[in-house]
């Protein structure tokens, strides 16, 4: 080497080349990390149970719309953000197939009332949807849906006989160890239509029972079911053919789908309905 030659540092030039090379693998790193994060929740959300939330209604002169359904809609959706399941809405009766319903652990029928299907094709896709072991809620006037058809009657808990004028009432939790009421007081006052329901089947577990003793209303004895007394059902659960059923004939109001207690209650319902029973710590 000539005394003017340049020198070399060997030491810097290795540890130039370890740093480029550890740079390199940083950002190798923060690529794969970046591809996981975008993928991760497409993942994930495949994976998450599905929920259908059914609205329809029959329309015409006589017939009565719920207008709670888009207030109800939205705190179904929020349910679902919050609690890891995904939502799907229709108010279209060709969503009930076989392939379709496949898809979906529980269904949600959100208000419907009087005629919701259009052939036995969809009443029939219905019933192997419970048959094969699919959860189903109801919300309030849902069993005022298919009053001609005794299976749904069956299914749903009973059919809308008739209610009172709005007002508060008492409401008694009959099973404070249920995953829909075990955060819900002893007992509440709530402020709602008072649901009388005819053709009860005998195995309801009833988790709410409104005490008749507080309601205002000159015809109920003529219509109180006498095997519950002076409590009567207005939120239960049981298995009926293959499936699970939870329903609640409370929700008149749109306020109600923004109160945190019913929404409590509306969750537990559709978990209980795919099948936990455990209640969250």
């Amino acid at each position: 080497m000539g005394p003017n030659a340049p020198i070399v540092n060997k030491t810097n030039t290795q540890r130039g080349s370890l740093a480029g090379r550890l740079l390199q693998g940083v950002k190798v790193l923060l690529l794969a990390a970046l591809a996981w994060t975008t993928v991760l929740p497409g993942a994930a959300a495949a994976r998450q149970p599905r929920v259908l939330v059914y609205t329809k209604n029959q329309i015409g002169p006589g017939f009565y719309v719920h207008d709670n359904i888009a207030e109800s809609v939205a705190a179904i959706k929020k349910l679902g953000v919050e609690n890891h399941f995904a939502v799907e809405v229709s108010d279209d009766p060709g969503a009930f197939t076989g392939a379709n319903l496949k898809r979906f652990k529980v269904i949600v029928f959100d208000n419907c009332n009087n005629e919701i299907f259009d052939t036995e094709a969809q009443k029939a896709a219905l019933q192997h949807f419970v048959r094969a072991g699919g959860g189903i809620v109801g919300l309030h006037s849902a069993c005022g849906a298919m009053r001609h058809w005794p299976w749904f009657w069956r299914m749903m808990g009973g059919r809308f006989a008739r209610h009172p004028r709005l007002q508060t009432f008492t409401v008694k939790n009959m099973d404070p160890k249920n995953i829909s009421t075990a955060r819900l007081p002893a007992s509440f006052e709530w402020t709602d239509e008072f649901y009388f329901l005819d053709n009860m089947p005998d195995d309801l577990h009833v988790l709410l029972a409104g005490d008749l003793t507080t309601l205002d209303d000159a015809e109920k004895e003529k219509y109180r079911n006498p095997k519950y007394g002076r409590e009567i059902p207005l939120t239960w659960c049981h298995q009926f053919d293959g499936g699970r059923e939870w329903y609640t004939a409370l929700g008149h109001q749109k306020e109600h789908y923004a109160d945190a207690q019913f929404a409590r209650l509306i969750l537990g319902g559709i978990l209980w309905a795919m099948g936990k029973t455990e209640v969250a710590q």
